[in-house]
C-alpha cells in the first residue's frame, strides 16, 4: 500500500493560484488582477478579474492610463472582486473569505463589506499608504473585516494547457 502524496498545495496556495490565474483572464495591457471567493468549506463559490462590463467591447474602450478621464480605463474597468462579487449567482456571501492577487480599492472594500465578506487574503499592497488603500483599511477594521497578507511558499506552480 502507498502512502498518499505529501507535496500537495495548501488550500491557501490553491486559491491565491485560482486568484492568480483568474487575473490572467484580464484585458487590461498593465495591471492583471483576479479574486476568488470561497466557502466557510472551502468550496470555491466565484471568481472574478478586472475588465470591462459584458457589452462594453474591450477593443472600443479605453486601456489608457493618463488623459481626459473618459479617455481612460478608470471609470470603464470593474475590479476583479466586484466581479466576483456580482458574478455569484448562489445567494449569500455573508462569511466568506475573498482571495485577491491585489489589496482590494476603497469602492471594492464598500462592496465586499456589504456582501458580508468576512476575510480578505491578498497578496500584493503595491499601493500601500494610498488615499484609496488607507480608506479600505480603514472600513475593513470598522466592519470587522479580518485583511491578511498572503504568505508566500516560494513553491513553483505550473500547468501546461
Amino acid at each position: 500500500m502507498s502512502a498518499k502524496r505529501t507535496d500537495y498545495i495548501t488550500w491557501d496556495e490553491y486559491f491565491m493560484g485560482v486568484a492568480h490565474l483568474s487575473g490572467m483572464r484580464s484585458k487590461d495591457p498593465n495591471t492583471q488582477v483576479g479574486a476568488c471567493i470561497v466557502s466557510k468549506d472551502n468550496k470555491i463559490l466565484s471568481m472574478g478579474y478586472n475588465g470591462f462590463p459584458c457589452g462594453c467591447s474591450d477593443d472600443e474602450f479605453p486601456w489608457e492610463r493618463e488623459g481626459d478621464e473618459l479617455d481612460t480605463k478608470y471609470p470603464f474597468v470593474t475590479h476583479s472582486e466586484l466581479n466576483a462579487i456580482l458574478n455569484y449567482r448562489g445567494g449569500s456571501l455573508e462569511g466568506t473569505k475573498l482571495y485577491v492577487s491585489l489589496f482590494p480599492c476603497n469602492e471594492c472594500a464598500k462592496a465586499i463589506i456589504q456582501a458580508g465578506i468576512r476575510t480578505v487574503v491578498y497578496d500584493s499592497d503595491k499601493y500601500q499608504g494610498s488615499p484609496s488603500n488607507r480608506a479600505s483599511r480603514k472600513m475593513f477594521a470598522a466592519a470587522g473585516v479580518e485583511c491578511i497578507p498572503y504568505s508566500r511558499t516560494g513553491r513553483q506552480i505550473s500547468i501546461q494547457v
